[in-house]
């Protein structure tokens, strides 16, 4: 059943999905004016100048940036882009810089939307996110519904037993500690955080995702500070990779096509960008303009997967020839790639740093996962108040199962449930992304003016919400 269902998932893959991603990130570019571009720094500045206080003690913009960054941040992220390079070459590298960087589009439109359909929610936060705008802007609640069960199944049980299994497995590799014991821990710590809400995993993920992404970014610096004069080269082999013009890098077959594959592939599991999880995360959000959260929500792309994702890169790359070579690849896999590339320039003492990270990077995506379901499960109940204690309940319960059972058919089954939500998704974002264009122009025009969504001439039409109401000091003018 594992075969199986992992046929399939690389077949929708490697035919449909990368296919239709790649597409939406060039269309997104193309009609935001290449919002990834000619708005960074605006992403940076927002990003930095969004942490404020609320009111009514709701969620602020810096905060569903973070829990969207603590979900992107995680094992794919080590594991992952050691894999892409093992089985793609380091050409691999490269197209997730690109994937990434059409992503960023991609990012923005989803995000902005989520926040454009929102609503309010009685604990002072917001809901919002594909789900219901597929509702409200396509006004289809039964393709709402098909796309939250998808989800759910993904971010809600199966990615939340692959997080756990990785955890247990690095704690059991390096200092042979039981899976029951991993599972005991983790249900400890992982019970009072997702049973205290979304509020509670956006305040302890403020802190955390940064924190773990600075100092993991901390040691690929040093590292390639280390090897400054190999930088040139290092870039060279990346990119003569890419294009299939070093036939035989690490062990790989295939050249341009593996490398395309590979990196494209990682690069969405590890970024998110269009697969509609996020944009859950961004919903939720205070903010004073639906294009700002989509500018923040682009920028967690870019740190995602052109820092950390590079940083993972680089440490590899740079690794002692017994660790990995351009000529023979490695017989090491995964993290245990990642972590001896990086004892093998810092000496033995990174290791257990290596593996703390490793096992914050892969809790993190639990407490983002679960913002992601707990959201759909709102959408699915109508707020009903037993909906998100039963579905903590099951996180709970997956975080103990998938540390002492890896249950490679569901992951695999989930990997198609992810799929189809991406497909969803993309096919929501393309037909409604004039709202969203509309919102980013009307940004470019009055930058710091509050947003207000009635009667305004850059919108395509009256937007069906009772969020972005609100009067205008100035009418807009085009």
């Amino acid at each position: 059943m594992a075969s199986f269902f992992g046929a399939i998932s690389d077949w929708v893959y490697t035919y449909i999905l990368i296919a239709l991603l790649i597409a939406a990130g060039i269309y997104f570019t193309v009609r935001t004016g290449a919002v990834q571009i000619r708005n960074f720094g605006n992403m940076v500045h927002d990003m930095f100048s969004s942490r404020e206080h609320t009111m009514h003690g709701g969620i602020s913009s810096f905060q569903a940036f973070t829990v969207g960054l603590a979900s992107r941040i995680g094992t794919g992220n080590i594991a992952g882009v050691a894999i892409a390079i093992l089985t793609g070459g380091p050409g691999a590298v490269f197209w997730m810089w690109v994937i990434a960087l059409l992503g960023m589009s991609t990012a923005f439109v989803e995000a902005t939307l989520a926040q454009l359909f929102k609503i309010h929610w009685p604990d002072g936060t917001f809901r919002g996110g594909p789900a219901f705008y597929i509702e409200r802007g396509l006004h289809s609640r039964a393709m709402g519904i098909v796309f939250a069960i998808c989800l759910l199944f993904s971010f809600g049980l199966s990615y939340e037993m692959v997080q756990a299994n990785t955890i247990s497995g690095t704690l059991h590799d390096a200092w042979n500690v039981p899976t029951w014991a991993t599972a005991v821990l983790l249900v400890v710590i992982t019970a009072p955080i997702v049973f205290g809400g979304l509020k509670r995993v956006a305040r302890i993920t403020e802190i955390m995702a940064p924190m773990m992404a600075v100092v993991y970014m901390l040691v690929a610096i040093v590292i390639i500070v280390m090897n400054v004069g190999n930088i040139g080269h290092v870039l060279s082999v990346i990119f003569q990779s890419a294009f299939g013009l070093r036939q035989g890098l690490g062990g790989v077959s295939g050249g341009l096509a593996a490398a395309l594959l590979n990196g494209a592939r990682r690069g969405l599991f590890s970024n998110e960008a269009g697969e509609g999880s996020a944009p859950n995360a961004a919903s939720t959000a205070h903010t004073t303009h639906p294009a700002r959260q989509g500018l923040i929500q682009s920028f967690g792309v870019f740190v995602d997967t052109i820092l950390v994702s590079s940083a993972t890169a680089f440490i590899i790359l740079n690794a002692a020839p017994d660790v990995y070579s351009l000529d023979s690849g490695s017989t090491l896999d995964g993290a245990a790639l990642t972590t001896a590339a990086a004892a093998s320039q810092l000496g033995g003492w990174i290791t257990p740093l290596m593996i703390v990270m490793i096992f914050v990077f892969a809790y993190s995506s639990i407490l983002g996962n679960y913002s992601y379901a707990e959201v759909n499960v709102d959408f699915l109940t109508h707020g009903s108040a037993a909906g998100p204690y039963v579905l903590r309940s099951v996180i709970v319960i997956a975080t103990a199962v998938g540390s002492v059972a890896p249950l490679q058919a569901v992951w695999n089954f989930a990997d198609i449930t992810m799929a189809a939500q991406a497909i969803i998704n993309l096919i929501a974002i393309v037909l409604l992304g004039k709202w969203a264009f509309g919102a980013l122009n009307d940004y470019r025009a009055h930058p710091h003016t509050p947003f207000v969504a009635t009667n305004n001439p850059y919108m395509p039409g009256d937007l069906p919400t009772d969020v972005w109401v609100e009067a205008q000091d100035e009418p807009r003018h085009v």
